[in-house]
This record gives C-alpha cells, sequence and structure tokens, in this order.
C-alpha cells in the first residue's frame, strides 16, 4: 500500500471550492497542513478519517483538523458534489478569545474522533442557509465581493459552532471501523507525549507486532512510527503558535532529541520551528 501524502496548499486564510465528479474516483488516504472541512451535497459515500469511517448522508458536515490522514470511499457512480473549504490554522487562531472561540468544534472532533456533523433541523435553519449564500459566493462579481466572500465564512463558522453548542446539530459517531484499530488510537491519543512500546501496545489489543503494524496502516495509511511522529510534531506546532517555547516544546510532545525534532519539523512543514509567530502576533 502506498504511504499517506500531504496534499494540497493554501496560500491564504481559506479557499473554498465547490466540487462534483460524475465517474467514479478512486482516492488515496492523505493529509493537510491546514483544517478542512467538507460538505456532501450528493453521493454514494463513506468518509474515513484517522480509523474512523462514516456513512455519509447529504448536508453532513465532516471536519478534519490540519494533520488528520482521511479519504472518502465512493460506493456507486451516484454525482458525488460536495463542498470543500480549506482553513488556515494560524488565521482560525486569531479568533480563539473565550467569547468566539471558531475552533471549538474542530477541536471537539479532534479531541472526541466524531468527525462528522449532521443537522437535525436540515435547511430550515439559519446554518443551511448560510451555507448556500457562502456557496453562491463563489460566483458573485458584484460590488466588494471578496469582502462579502469573508463576512459569509465567518457568519458560516459563528453559525457551525452555534448549532455545536446549542445541540442543533449532532456528532454521529462511525458505522464501520476496526474496534481495535480505535482502541489503539484512543490509546496514542492519550498517551502521545510518553514512551510508548508498540509490543506492548500489540499485546494489549491480543495482536502480533507484524499484524498490528500491518492492520494500523491499512486503516489509517499510517505506519504506527510514522503516526506517533506526525502527531507529536502538528502538537509542537500548536504549542508553540500557542507562545511556548521551541525547546520546551520539543521534549513537551515526547521527543527525545532536539536535532531529529528540528529536522522533522522543518521536512514536515516547510520552516523551522523558530521562524513560526505565536498566533497572537499573526497578520
Amino acid at each position: 500500500m502506498p504511504e499517506y501524502k500531504k496534499v494540497g496548499y493554501l496560500t491564504s486564510s481559506f479557499k473554498m471550492f465547490h466540487l462534483k465528479d460524475t465517474e467514479h474516483r478512486e482516492f488515496s488516504y492523505h493529509y493537510h497542513d491546514f483544517h478542512k472541512i467538507l460538505i456532501l451535497l450528493s453521493g454514494d459515500v463513506t468518509y474515513t478519517i484517522e480509523g474512523h469511517a462514516y456513512d455519509l448522508r447529504p448536508d453532513d458536515i465532516v471536519l478534519i483538523s490540519a494533520g488528520e490522514v482521511h479519504k472518502p470511499v465512493i460506493h456507486s457512480d451516484a454525482p458525488y458534489e460536495r463542498i470543500i473549504i480549506y482553513i488556515s490554522p494560524d488565521y482560525l487562531n486569531e479568533y480563539r478569545e473565550k467569547e468566539n472561540d471558531l475552533t471549538l468544534c474542530l477541536h471537539r472532533a479532534r479531541s472526541e474522533q466524531a468527525h462528522v456533523l449532521r443537522l437535525q433541523s436540515s435547511r430550515n435553519g439559519r446554518l443551511g442557509t448560510v451555507i448556500r449564500e457562502l456557496d453562491r459566493s463563489l460566483y458573485d462579481e458584484d460590488y466588494a465581493n471578496a469582502l462579502h466572500h469573508r463576512v459569509l465564512f465567518l457568519e458560516f463558522m459563528i453559525q457551525l459552532n452555534r448549532a455545536a453548542l446549542h445541540n442543533h446539530i449532532l456528532f454521529i459517531e462511525d458505522t464501520t471501523s476496526n474496534e481495535k484499530i480505535l482502541s489503539v488510537l484512543s490509546y496514542l491519543h492519550k498517551h502521545l507525549t510518553e514512551d510508548i512500546s508498540i509490543e506492548e501496545l500489540a499485546a494489549s489489543v491480543f495482536l502480533s507486532r507484524s499484524y498490528l503494524m500491518h492492520m494500523f496502516k491499512e486503516q489509517t495509511g499510517y505506519t504506527l512510527g510514522s503516526y506517533i511522529s506526525t502527531k507529536r510534531l502538528f502538537l509542537a506546532r500548536e504549542l508553540i503558535g500557542d507562545g511556548m517555547p521551541v525547546t520546551e516544546a520539543c521534549y513537551a510532545c515526547g521527543f527525545r532529541n532536539y536535532s531529529t525534532f528540528l529536522r522533522a519539523y522543518k521536512k514536515s512543514f516547510g520552516e523551522s520551528p523558530r521562524d513560526q509567530r505565536p498566533s497572537s502576533l499573526n497578520p
């Protein structure tokens, strides 16, 4: 199976697409170094994210944080139509004050490993209206169209978080996931910054080391070692963005060798951790 890869790029605060595939496509596991929100409009799709698989319905909203490996699995020739939004983590970090933290949904999805939101009132609520207005703004050529698009995106993020906070939208459970892999993922999330023994991890789910590694790669797109290293790097990036000194972030995230950490960080993010400024200083 091919190694997972980083795809896509983002040079602005956010970028939005309206895509429609009318022919069956195969997608490979991949990840981004920015957040991704997908809104399904039509299609016979199961979305797999970090070992969790979700059978989607139209209007479902898929939340994928930076660094999370994912892929859609298309089951038929039905048109696969969706809205995709790429979002810079630094941009959203500008809106993390206590009273208006627009990252709440993404953090909850990541911490609870519940990546899909399902509207209860469907198209009648304000969130559904904003989604349609935001979609239409992609093709708007009227006065101040770019500014209007940005304003609608911020309202979308506000309404999305309001709907989640007031239980007008559900975090749905995964449907066809491997329970052993979910147990392993849960353990890794809880003990990411600690020393992790692959042998002990395999024994805890009653699998051989080699079979666990094979199954983990098949279900998530990662090797175990790559998964642990990548998750630690993204955690370090978040801590550094919040103002933690680089050396402290290195060891706080579970790395034991500073030089190895620096090389891996630069390879993953294309910059030295010392080039990253705290979120509050980002323009």
